[in-house]
């Protein structure tokens, strides 16, 4: 294919390398502005949901010691290591609009 494209680029080299490249540009332009903003809605990269699921990492049992030895492993006051002021359960946010 790429030999035939060489083949048929008309004005010799000079002109075979100017529309190489103008070739070359216009597939990417193309592909930028026209057919990667047509696929990212259907690609799921910017779907990431942060979940409170159990990550597997094992928790320090009851009577570990910290690293000051006084027995105290986490330094937060108690009932203040997760108050958060919004809903964790659900995403707030509205959806985007298809204007945009």
């Amino acid at each position: 294919m790429y030999a035939w494209i060489w083949r048929k680029l008309p004005f010799g080299l000079p002109g075979k390398l100017a529309g190489s490249l103008l070739l070359a540009t216009t597939m990417v332009a193309l592909l930028w502005y026209v057919v990667f903003p047509w696929a990212e809605p259907l690609l799921p990269f910017d779907d990431v949901q942060v979940t409170q699921d159990d990550s597997g990492v094992p928790s320090a049992p009851e009577g570990d010691v910290g690293p000051g030895g006084d027995g105290a492993v986490d330094d937060a006051p108690p009932g203040d290591e997760h108050d958060l002021p919004y809903d964790t359960d659900r995403n707030n946010s509205p959806p985007p609009d298809e204007d945009e």
